[in-house]
């Protein structure tokens, strides 16, 4: 896991890169514009940059150095240039890769994360950290706010899981075969009372588990 900021004035590709990022793992803040990433720079400290060159006002090349003045987070690079000059100006200010559009997500994780194990990026990989939310899911104990909270086992199953897929829409028959296996002859509305449930051990980031009426449920961390 690591801490990620992805930076496109193009907001698709913010929200595919996102996904993709979230998937494996890892946190991910996102900015539009250059002005906004530096900004994010100076109060966060990320592992990793994802940084497009070609922005409105303030390109990438721009953003890269004032990066530099500062920190020596690792940097990413994103094109549709593609020209071997661009390549090169990225490398001279200090990039680490850079990664020509359109592109392949898997591939640009796969880049990521050689250039997290390159840079000594090493976040523990038995544990999972959203907004106030951590999961150790060696001890299976659940912190909020750095307050243990008791669940039970099937509450530790069905968070896990809908963290696991945040951003995705699971329906309430894909988590009963997830959590209660395909097998258990329950109805869904099993589903709908260990929700209730959990959110209310959740405290205020109950309202990350969001209902899609006449589906399911989504973890969304940004709700």
């Amino acid at each position: 896991m690591a801490y990620l900021l992805v930076v496109d004035d193009e907001k698709d590709i913010v929200n595919l890169v996102s996904r993709f990022a979230e998937h494996e793992g890892h946190t991910v803040d996102t900015a539009e514009n250059g002005a906004e990433a530096v900004s994010l720079c100076q109060k966060n400290d990320y592992d990793l940059v994802i940084l497009d060159i070609m922005m409105p006002g303030m390109d990438g090349f721009t953003v890269c150095k004032k990066i530099r003045e500062e920190k020596k987070t690792p940097v990413i690079m994103l094109s549709a240039l593609g020209a071997e000059y661009d390549k090169l100006m990225g490398f001279e200010l200090g990039i680490d890769d850079y990664v020509v559009k359109p592109f392949s997500p898997r591939e640009l994780m796969a880049r990521v994360k050689a250039v997290l194990s390159r840079n000594g990026v090493n976040r523990p990989k038995n544990e999972i950290e959203i907004q106030g939310i951590r999961i150790d899911m060696l001890a299976h104990e659940i912190f909020v706010d750095g307050e243990k909270k008791d669940l039970t086992a099937k509450e530790y199953e069905l968070l896990l899981y809908l963290v696991q897929n945040r951003g995705i829409a699971l329906t309430r028959e894909k988590i009963l075969d997830a959590v209660w296996g395909y097998d258990y002859f329950g109805d869904d509305r099993t589903v709908d009372w260990q929700i209730k449930l959990l959110r209310g051990k959740l405290g205020s980031y109950r309202k990350c588990i969001v209902t899609l009426r006449g589906t399911g449920y989504r973890f969304d961390e940004k709700a």
